[in-house]
């Protein structure tokens, strides 16, 4: 079985994208950490696209990764930097009842709110309409 990292990478170089893992081990307390606290998966086109950080998770912990994004000062500097993106990518297994299921992404894209906060696009589509 390979990793959401893993299926992110492939995905987004078969899209166009340079792109690398910029997460790392840390052996001495022994958990991964991510770029900034936010990026497993940094990726530059050469395009109007940009440079993109990727958190990738598996599907249920979607939400779980946007919260502790949106609480971090480095995601909001990172979102002011011209040309830079911030998504996270939900990994699952899933197609038609009785056929084979195969891996799905969800990915949500983050931006800058009212006030300076980070929140996701849908979000701030919700507010400018509500």
């Amino acid at each position: 079985m390979t990793s959401p990292t893993q299926r992110t990478l492939a995905k987004l170089r078969a899209e166009g994208w340079t792109a690398f893992v910029v997460e790392r081990w840390n052996a001495y307390a022994r958990i991964r950490q991510d770029l900034g606290g936010f990026g497993d998966v940094i990726a530059w086109s050469g395009d109007e696209r940009g440079v993109l950080i990727v958190q990738a998770t598996s599907g249920p912990n979607v939400a779980a990764r946007i919260t502790k994004i949106e609480g971090l000062e480095a995601a909001k500097a990172w979102l002011l930097t011209a040309g830079a993106s911030l998504e996270v990518w939900g990994w699952r297994k899933a197609g038609e009842r009785g056929a084979r299921k195969t891996w799905q992404v969800r990915r949500v894209s983050l931006g800058l709110g009212e006030g300076g906060a980070v929140t996701t696009l849908e979000e701030m589509q919700r507010a400018e309409i509500g």
